[in-house]
């Protein structure tokens, strides 16, 4: 478990990065090439996805999560994206030390994933989603940067 929890951990300061590289911070709210959503709003969406999938349906969190805000959000400062990050860092720290390796096997309490996956196959699932939508930021600030 430790390693997976690292995983995030890391893919999670990949993102801040990401959103720290930004010249200027009104980029991260602007479409440009073939990708539909802003990295801002592409952060809101990281965030909201994993506080619910492990923080709400693992951790017992309570986090309530409002999808829709997470596109429709705009224009939401860098702080307020680093807070997100940084609080989604926190709770997964929490999550996973309260897990075991045992835990791996249980069978999710949401069939979004398909019928009785395991925490195992969410998890992969889920930083695998990460892992995506920090690919799409990273592509468009360089798009910005290089003017393409």
């Amino acid at each position: 478990m430790q390693n997976i929890k690292a995983l995030y951990l890391t893919q999670l300061d990949a993102l801040r990065e990401e959103i720290s590289l930004y010249k200027n911070e009104n980029d991260l709210w602007v479409l440009t090439g073939e990708i539909k959503n802003t990295p801002g709003n592409l952060c809101l969406h990281i965030c909201g996805n994993l506080n619910y999938f492990i923080g709400a349906l693992i951790g017992n969190t309570g986090f309530v999560r409002d999808r829709e805000k997470e596109f429709s959000d705009k224009n939401t400062g860098r702080e307020s994206l680093y807070k997100n990050i940084d609080d989604t860092k926190n709770m997964i720290i929490n999550v996973f030390d309260n897990l075991g390796n045992y835990d791996f096997t249980k069978i999710y309490p949401d069939n979004k994933f398909g019928e009785n996956p395991t925490y195992a196959f969410v998890l992969a699932r889920l930083v695998s989603h990460l892992s995506y939508h920090l690919g799409q930021i990273n592509y468009h600030r360089r798009i910005l940067e290089h003017g393409q």
